[in-house]
């Protein structure tokens, strides 16, 4: 009698999870349609309810609007609309407040702005932290150009996408606002344009220590590449005493500046060239680097920054230095790792409508941004990821996450803290302006 009763109890409790679950299904499927609602106030309200469901709550608003999301599926070989969408723009716009990331419609990732709730998932699901830090706000258009680029070469690869909703819980955090222009040409045309800026993915375990960080632009082959790696020594890792743990890290990071030492030099002598590293790191130590500076740590920045920050540069014109160039030939070794997929090639297509109108000007553009990606992946693991290894030897650097970003940030990425004009007033030339055009 008491193991029918104890049967009873439990096929009760398995009915009432079951209806409640239900219920959760049925309420997260409601809100997901209130989040397009044309009154703002209810669509804000239901988008804020659904991003606290997690996870669960985007894949309730995937699923609610699959066939708007279907019908502009990035596919290249889909028909361009020609008219705008009312109830697709108001869908995109859900999802980019739901997902925390502009143009999630092409990733379907879900990000964490918190980094305790991002901690909290990760130990609730066993999975690392991908910790993003950036200029701007990943949410935003005019992010720095960085994290643009990542939202289209790299969030939307199927690829990769798929690896980090699987296997991360995601987190981005702005340092500080990305500095921006807006050109008038006084005829009603306006140009606008985020100047400098970089960004760094830290790998993080769930107490928010850092196993590795992956500094700028990668190619999406080798962004999984350099992303499986720590995994796997996270993995190696876990459960291991504080001693051994650190112990097995320092082992990694050594055993990988050596490697990435010894794969710079077969990359510099596959292309006849000798390690320009000495002149990649940014002029005149003793005073803060200039914007044109930092915009030399990205190769990508030469040509999407040059011509603004030309302008800006002290009266000189941004020019392409020889290593400049030298980092173009390396690209060729790394072309492989930054092929653009069908989807990161349709959502360019599907921003710039009307630059890419023929198929062969978006090729030539595809063709041009995996040239500058691969340049930019072969500089920034072979000088800045190695010096990522060399600063997460020091426990104290691996066990603050915000110290190590003060660094690569001031001594990387060339943008101190310490200037609060990211080398973007230079106070030595008179401009004739009233106060040199200083507002606060």
């Amino acid at each position: 009698m008491r193991v029918k009763l104890i049967a009873l109890a439990l096929a009760f409790a398995s009915i009432n999870f079951t209806v409640a679950a239900s219920n959760n299904r049925s309420a997260m499927e409601a809100l997901a349609i209130k989040c397009v609602s044309t009154d703002s106030a209810e669509s804000e309200s239901a988008i804020a309810a659904l991003r606290a469901e997690g996870q669960a709550g985007l894949q309730a608003f995937l699923a609610a609007h699959a066939d708007k999301l279907k019908s502009y599926r990035l596919d290249l070989s889909s028909p361009v609309p020609q008219k705008a969408d009312p109830e697709w723009e108001r869908v995109r716009a859900a999802l980019d407040q739901l997902c925390e990331q502009k143009d999630c419609y092409g990733s379907r990732l879900y990000w964490h702005t918190d980094i305790e709730q991002a901690k909290a998932a990760a130990r609730a699901t066993g999975k690392p932290i991908l910790s993003l830090r950036l200029l701007g706000n990943l949410d935003e258009d005019l992010s720095c150009a960085n994290s643009r680029f990542f939202r289209i070469t790299l969030y939307a690869n199927r690829e990769v996408s798929d690896y980090l909703r699987e296997s991360f819980v995601l987190h981005w955090k702005s340092v500080r606002p990305v500095p921006k222009v807006t050109i008038d040409f006084g005829n009603g045309m306006k140009l606008e344009r985020t100047l400098t800026g970089n960004s760094i993915h830290y790998v993080l375990d769930s107490e928010g220590r850092v196993v590795d960080g992956l500094p700028g632009l990668y190619g999406a082959k080798a962004f999984l590449q350099g992303l499986k790696r720590a995994e796997a020594v996270m993995k190696q890792a876990a459960g291991r005493d504080e001693k051994d743990r650190e112990a097995m890290l320092v082992e990694y990071h050594r055993a990988r500046i050596k490697e990435i030492a010894t794969e710079m030099n077969a990359a510099f002598a596959r292309v006849g060239l000798i390690d320009p590293s000495g002149q990649a790191t940014g002029e005149d130590g003793a005073k803060l680097p200039t914007a044109v500076q930092a915009a030399r740590m990205v190769v990508s920045k030469l040509g999407t920054e040059r011509a603004l920050l030309g302008g800006l540069a002290r009266g000189r014109v941004l020019q392409v230095r020889p290593e400049d160039v030298a980092w173009m030939r390396v690209a060729e070794v790394h072309l492989a790792d930054a092929r653009l997929d069908a989807n990161s090639r349709a959502l360019m297509r599907n921003k710039n409508l009307q630059g890419f109108a023929s198929p062969d000007m978006l090729q030539y553009a595809v063709q041009m941004m995996e040239r500058t990606i691969a340049a930019d992946t072969a500089r920034n693991e072979y000088l800045f990821h190695a010096r990522i290894h060399e600063w997460l030897i020091n426990d104290r650097m691996a066990n603050d996450v915000e110290r190590l970003n003060e660094t690569v940030y001031a001594t990387l990425f060339l943008t101190p803290n310490s200037d609060i004009w990211l080398g973007l007033h230079p106070t030595e030339v008179y401009t004739g302006i009233e106060n040199d055009g200083v507002k606060r």
